[in-house]
């Protein structure tokens, strides 16, 4: 496998090293001055966003494999190295993290803010901007590890910083009101660091067995090869390592049926950290999934693909149908996340080109769509103070922009033609009806059920009569709002029209997991015919 160190300035390790080092300062500001430690974080994540842009640059769709790369000794006597590069697929996820991280720092702007009710005395703003930055440096950096060990600690450690999310800065939709708001949130937190934790003590003991199998920790060495036959597994060892990666791996993403705290956790989060969880941190899920599963265990994935397709299918129709039912805005979009992640998913897993490009193109319009409804759900909740469906109504009618923006999210939510996830789920259902077409046609409920409920969302909280004072006096979007929302509406609409930039970039790398699989796009059944000119 072709790789060459790079001998410049280590672009990769500073994409990760520019919020890290935000991080620790942020959280340095002092106290009192917690305007300069915001200013500070959005300055970081602006940074960050101009090195990955940098490393969209530099990086040539049609080079080696893996570029950018920087590998140094770390662990010497256990074979570990701080090994770091990026494939097409590793680019796009790290450009969507970095531009992601700004509009939430932007969205969650007060939601750290100093609250006099005792149960939300603890609210220190230096810390809650300090957490989002390191969450984005592990993401980072888990996008760009090529040594397997070094990814596990990353894949664990970014759990920490997440748990102290979820637990300390809870949605102020029950603050002062809901006396059990600190428990809901530290039972949503608790519940979030347990499953991934099992999850990653499963994963631990399949890096371990991949060590003794394999003698070190390079992904690179051990996929080059099982490539050229020099490292065999037996099958029975290499189906047993596959479900240890894959079952850490389908607790982040998240996948039916180990879903269950991903609806808690984004429920009790503040919007914006439910963006970071649902947009961000889950994508190392699935993109884990096809770095690692498919590339250094392809046959027992071959062998695992029919149950997983199920699994895929009933977390597509599973999310969207309880998704319909949800009274509470927030789980609503967690339940849909759920359906897009089995998509994804399954994209995957029908190893197909256009099933795989369409899912690494679901996980970023995914990341810009989710990020665009949930932020203005958020401001919308912040204005009224409950994310009950039934406490809204006729909010369009005061607050127009809010109601528009919502409106768009929640199209690119159902996959709307001319919409940027509209492209990505039409590829996942082509390149898996082409070779599972029972499970494309069942896949196509979640578009049904996915247009149900966003709809029925939107009629219900934005159209009818203004049901009560307080939508009466809601103001419209703020300026500092509108610069989050409008970005990513364009993007939404850009992608939607324009893939092609980063298809480009895309599909060099699903041709090389195609090619890790020995799987190759299924023939038409039906031959073309061919018209003889007269």
């Amino acid at each position: 496998m072709s790789q060459v160190v790079n001998a410049g300035f280590p672009i990769l390790t500073a994409t990760a090293a520019v919020p890290a080092v935000g991080a620790i300062l942020t959280a340095a500001v002092p106290a009192a001055r917690r305007t300069a430690a915001k200013w500070l974080a959005l300055l970081v994540s602006l940074v960050t966003l101009v090195l990955a842009a940098v490393v969209m640059v530099r990086f040539e769709p049609g080079g080696d494999r893996y570029q950018l790369v920087e590998s140094h000794s770390w662990i010497k006597d256990f074979g570990v190295r701080y090994e770091l590069g990026v494939d097409g697929i590793g680019v796009a996820l790290i450009a969507l993290t970095a531009l992601l991280i700004p509009f939430i720092i932007m969205a969650g702007w007060h939601d750290a803010d100093p609250l006099e009710t005792k149960s939300s005395r603890w609210r220190p703003t230096q810390g809650f901007f300090a957490l989002i930055l390191m969450v984005e440096a592990m993401v980072i950096l888990s996008f760009e590890a090529t040594d397997v060990f070094l990814f596990y600690i990353l894949f664990e450690a970014m759990l920490i910083p997440m748990y102290f999310l979820i637990g300390g800065f809870g949605d102020r939709a029950h603050a002062g009101t809901d006396e059990n708001a600190a428990a809901q949130r530290s039972y949503a937190a608790v519940k979030f660091l347990l499953y991934n934790l099992v999850g990653g003590l499963i994963m631990l003991a399949a890096v371990i067995g991949l060590y003794v199998v394999a003698g070190n920790f390079s992904l690179t060495e051990i996929a080059a090869a099982r490539a050229d036959g020099s490292l065999e597994m037996a099958t029975n060892t290499e189906r047993l390592l596959f479900l240890g990666f894959f079952f850490a791996f389908a607790v982040k993403a998240p996948l039916w049926p180990l879903h269950t705290w991903l609806p808690n956790a984004m429920g009790e989060a503040t919007a914006p950290v439910a963006v970071l969880i649902t947009a961000v941190v889950d994508k190392v899920g699935t993109f884990a999934m096809l770095r690692f599963c498919l590339q250094l265990f392809p046959e027992a994935s071959k062998w695992a693909t029919p149950a997983i397709i199920v699994l895929a299918l009933i977390s597509i129709v599973y999310g969207a149908l309880v998704a319909v039912g949800q009274r509470d805005i927030k789980r609503l979009v967690a339940y849909a996340s759920i359906s897009h992640f089995g998509f994804i998913i399954m994209g995957i897993f029908a190893m197909t080109t256009q099933g795989q490009s369409g899912a690494t193109l679901y996980m970023v319009n995914h990341g810009i769509s989710t990020a665009a409804l949930m932020l203005v759900a958020g401001f919308l909740i912040s204005r009224r103070g409950s994310r009950l469906i039934a406490d809204y109504g006729g909010v369009q009618k005061v607050a127009p922009v809010l109601a528009g923006t919502f409106l768009v999210g929640g199209l690119a939510t159902l996959s709307l033609p001319g919409l940027a996830p509209f492209v990505s789920e039409f590829l996942v259902l082509v390149g898996t009806f082409a070779r599972y077409p029972v499970a494309g046609i069942i896949a196509t409920t979640g578009i049904v059920l996915a247009a149900l409920y966003t709809l029925v969302l939107y009629q219900r909280t934005m159209t009818g009569p203004v049901k009560t004072e307080e939508i009466r006096t809601m103001p419209d979007l703020r300026v500092r709002e509108l610069v989050v929302v409008a970005p990513l509406i364009a993007l939404l609409i850009l992608l939607g029209v324009f893939p092609k930039p980063l298809t480009d970039i895309v599909n060099p790398a699903v041709t090389h997991t195609m090619s890790d699989v020995q799987q190759s796009d299924p023939q038409p059944t039906v031959p073309l015919q061919t018209v003889e000119a007269k």
